[in-house]
């Protein structure tokens, strides 16, 4: 019985659910379906304990779900209990923190859309430093440097065999901020442009000039699954990382995304943007 589950095991059972209830079954129902007791299928939808690949797909069948392509994602997600990297920081980090890097390293495709911060993947360790310390209450030294080399490792994201799809819009505002000073912020523009170089790497500039639009005021962090149904939003809150998956907030952060990436600039235009503001640091 697992005590403190992860949130890709929390999700797992958060879709069995989901099926669940769309069949209009009780967790009594399904478990005499299943022939369990009730409580079996609770621990289940709660991450606590795991699932074979065989009664996810016993359970689907019982559910009368027909989507195969959702109960191949589900047996996959079950199927693979290996622990990465960033369990050794499970007793050093917020565990929402621990969530976001599994989700990426699991992604099919990542989007994003900031107005006033780099992207965690695409910050130097510099201004990252500069960004922990200015959380509120002030973080003990050790805590920022906790922070700082986890928000590096989480970046090996982008340079692994097969990276996914990365689409960032950045608004000038976030380009403009100067973290850490001039310098600071030059070397970072010096990398963000470095990455935009990368063909898995698309990064598009939404400026001043465009005005308003939709979402300006949110951090947006949008990790495609193996399915639609399998997707996540990610909010960067002042108090850590807040993720929704209900069909109706991944389709209203699909849009905003969509806007948002309609406004930008292309990725020439992108790049000549920044380096002109890079070049007047």
């Amino acid at each position: 019985m697992r005590s403190n589950p992860t949130g890709r095991q929390l999700r797992f059972g958060s879709e069995l659910r989901k099926l669940r209830e769309h069949a209009d079954l009780t967790a009594t129902q399904a478990g005499r379906l299943l022939g369990v007791q009730q409580n079996q299928i609770s621990n289940m939808e709660a991450g606590r304990v795991g699932v074979s690949p065989e009664r996810v797909r016993a359970l689907a069948g019982h559910y009368g779900c027909t989507d195969e392509t959702l109960i191949t994602a589900l047996c996959e997600m079950t199927a693979d209990r290996t622990r990465g990297w960033w369990e050794e920081y499970r007793q050093l980090l917020p565990a929402p923190l621990l969530d976001l890097a599994e989700i990426e390293h699991h992604t099919q495709h990542l989007r994003t859309a900031v107005t006033v911060h780099i992207p965690g993947l695409f910050q130097t360790v510099e201004h990252a430093r500069e960004v922990f310390r200015q959380d509120v209450p002030a973080l003990p030294p050790p805590d920022v440097e906790h922070r700082v080399s986890f928000r590096i490792k989480r970046q090996a994201v982008l340079y692994r065999e097969d990276p996914p799809p990365q689409q960032a819009v950045i608004h000038e505002a976030a380009l403009r901020m100067q973290f850490g000073g001039p310098e600071v912020a030059r070397r970072q523009l010096e990398h963000l442009l470095e990455l935009s170089e990368f063909p898995h790497i698309a990064v598009h500039v939404i400026p001043f000039a465009a005005g308003s639009f939709a979402g300006s005021g949110q951090s947006i962090y949008y990790a495609h699954g193996p399915v639609p149904q399998l997707d996540t939003v990610n909010l960067d809150q002042s108090h850590g990382p807040v993720f929704l998956d209900s069909d109706s907030q991944l389709r209203k952060y699909l849009v905003l995304l969509g806007r948002m990436e309609t406004i930008a600039l292309d990725r020439e235009d992108s790049r000549n943007f920044i380096h002109t503001i890079a070049l007047s640091l």
